[in-house]
């Protein structure tokens, strides 16, 4: 699958999320979305990641931005990440991975020798249009909202 580029129009999706509601990319049509790619609940960057978007979401919000979390863990493992986190965007159930296929997330990886396929950290945001203005590759879990924030130069 080809590389998604800055300029490219996001890929569509609809899944459900961590309450078992479809979520469609079109629901969010005239609206920013930083839509962020995690490899898995509950874990040490996953959960510094999310919890970054927690403690500035009010201020994400009020300059127009909706955030989705998409990881391939299933919805009653998201439930819990929401809720031990009280974090309150929507999480994203991926299971059979099309959505981070679709966005070229999934891949080889490599831990301690071992290689294995998994989701790759990164970070799209979209513009109304479905457009996909910026890409963040190299994402850091503690500071993922600011990232967005001087990227977009907002």
């Amino acid at each position: 699958m080809a590389e998604l580029k800055e300029g490219d129009k996001a890929p569509a999706f609809s899944a459900k999320d961590q309450n078992g509601n479809t979520v469609s990319l079109s629901d969010f049509a005239g609206k920013d979305v930083i839509l962020y790619f995690y490899p898995k609940d509950d874990t040490p960057g996953c959960t510094a990641e999310a919890c970054d978007f927690r403690d500035n979401y009010q201020s994400l919000q009020q300059k127009g931005f909706t955030i989705i979390g998409v990881s391939t863990d299933d919805e009653k493992s998201h439930q819990k990440f929401v809720t031990k986190y009280s974090l309150p965007f929507t999480l994203i159930s991926d299971e059979d991975k099309q959505i981070v296929e679709a966005y070229n997330v999934w891949v080889e990886k490599n831990m301690y020798g071992k290689k294995y396929m998994g989701t790759a950290r990164k970070t799209f945001i979209i513009d109304g249009e479905g457009v996909i203005k910026k890409i963040i590759d190299k994402v850091d879990t503690k500071e993922a909202s600011k990232q967005v924030l001087d990227l977009l130069g907002v």
